[in-house]
């Protein structure tokens, strides 16, 4: 049962000075994206992991409900608008880059570093963070790592669970756990003086359990820390454009240059939303969309500290032979964006006010996973559910990612709207879900309304995970009724 949320003996796990309640801070946590119904009743934040374990085991006492959040607000996907009263556990206090080893690629750090502070610090001792297009600022990159959102380097992901690597977990027990190779033996220190750097993220033995905690949206355990791989720093970077009236044409470019695994960033962007990745304000955003083919591929070049000059060229030759091969054209630039405009892009955060935002002031997204050669019948769909629902098509955006080497696809659907045009656009949301999922759309990030859509095609996947749930969160403590373990009202 919901306890009696006495914020006096929550403040004296964290400290008064850690505990917010008034209404400017609730506000920020009652709404993400096209979830809302929140009702925040404090945001906390701790500083260190021994904080974070003393509040679990205060919430199983008093029957609290824990959300943990770690990037700046307002949420975009709703992952953390608690279901009902919750406290919101906010992370972005713990903020150290732990350790960066160069050797080894890999980066240690807590919930709160934000890619804003980690590009940097990376930058220095020569190495690159794999990151999503474009995140927003405030941006916990552990989060993003957790949420397993897509990076723009489709060929250093092998599998989904990368970037990620080994985590420090805290189940709803109160019980610490630590995945892969930092498990042990010997503390991390130890581990460190012996050479070794966190980087395998599998076991410890037979269990794997950084795949439940992955994706679960704080169900199943608060992370505390993570490592990550990195890559080294490019010594020549080289960005490059096809634009292109056939989407077809593009796909079948991308698989020929994925096989052998060739470029580093890939990715395609409708008219749209390249209009808003590279436009500045609602009309040049407007101008620019007008401007564009209604394709373009972006893909990137990279040479490092060994014959930099040599793999540049010998990749470049043959991404044009896939080109030739299929009939594209390779440019070094597109109406109102160069290709160093665009290696800035792709290298940063968004600036204020977030991408998105730009075109419409607001937005609803829509993505999933799906392989690259089914494209073309999701944007028929999304098209015809938009002209059903009075929505231009021509405005929705279109951003495809090739992941885990382009052997299948992240698409992201996204609708501008005016903030007055939500309920309209909600409904077109709504219905145009549904009709993805059911032509086999995978929502393997299940947001809101999309939790009831994917849990309801696997009732033994669900079966199973409420079993873990059981063992990991007796109490029901960790992000109460999100996905699918809501509680039967008995």
């Amino acid at each position: 049962m919901p306890g009696s949320y006495d914020i006096g003996k929550i403040a004296s796990v964290v400290g008064e000075d850690n505990v917010l309640t008034d209404e400017e801070n609730l506000s920020r946590y009652r709404k993400g994206g096209p979830v809302s119904g929140g009702e925040p009743v404090c945001v906390v934040k701790p500083r260190d992991a021994r904080a974070v374990r003393m509040l679990i085991k205060l919430a199983r006492l008093e029957g609290l409900n824990l959300v943990f959040r770690s990037s700046a607000p307002p949420s975009l996907s709703g992952a953390s608008v608690p279901k009902g009263e919750a406290v919101i556990v906010d992370m972005s206090a713990m903020d150290s880059v732990i350790r960066l080893d160069r050797r080894n690629k890999v980066v240690l750090i807590e919930p709160g570093v934000t890619y804003e502070k980690l590009i940097p610090e990376a930058e220095k001792v020569g190495l690159k963070v794999l990151m999503p297009l474009l995140p927003k600022k405030g941006k916990s990159v552990l989060a993003s790592a957790l949420e397993r959102e897509p990076i723009t380097i489709p060929k250093y992901h092998w599998d989904m669970t990368d970037p990620l690597l080994c985590t420090e977990l805290i189940f709803g027990t109160g019980d610490i756990f630590r995945t892969g190779s930092a498990a042990g033996p010997g503390s991390l220190e130890m581990q460190w003086a012996s050479g070794l750097a966190q980087k395998n993220p599998m076991g410890p033995a037979q269990t794997d359990l950084v795949r439940i905690v992955q994706g679960s949206q704080g169900t199943m355990a608060a992370v505390t820390w993570c490592s990550l791989k990195l890559e080294v720093k490019p010594t020549i970077h080289r960005i490059y454009f096809v634009a292109e009236k056939s989407i077809e044409r593009l796909i079948d470019f991308t698989y020929k240059a994925m096989r052998p695994r060739l470029g580093d960033e890939w990715f395609i962007l409708n008219a749209p939303a390249l209009a808003s990745v590279i436009g500045e304000g609602a009309d040049k955003v407007a101008k620019l969309a007008e401007r564009q083919t209604p394709f373009t591929l972006i893909f990137g070049v990279s040479g490092y500290e060994y014959l930099p000059e040599e793999r540049v060229s010998y990749q470049e030759k043959d991404i044009s032979k896939h080109a030739q091969g299929v009939g594209v054209t390779i440019t070094n630039e597109v109406p109102g964006c160069s290709w160093t405009k665009m290696e800035r892009i792709i290298s940063s955060v968004s600036p204020e006010p977030y991408y998105k935002s730009r075109f419409k002031g607001a937005f609803h997204d829509i993505f999933f996973l799906t392989t690259l050669n089914r494209i073309p019948r999701f944007l028929e769909i999304m098209n015809e559910q938009a002209r059903r629902h009075g929505y231009p098509s021509e405005l929705i955006g279109v951003y495809i990612q090739p992941i885990q080497q382009g052997r299948n696809a992240h698409i992201e659907f996204t609708l501008y709207f005016e903030p007055e045009e939500e309920p309209r656009i909600s409904e077109l949301y709504e219905s145009a879900s549904k009709a993805l999922a059911d032509e086999g759309a995978f929502f393997s990030r299940p947001y809101g309304i999309w939790s009831d859509i994917a849990y309801a095609r696997c009732p033994d996947t669900v079966k199973a995970l409420r079993r873990i749930k059981d063992i990991l969160d007796p109490d029901h403590v960790l992000n109460r009724d999100k996905l699918c373990f809501v509680r039967e009202v008995v």
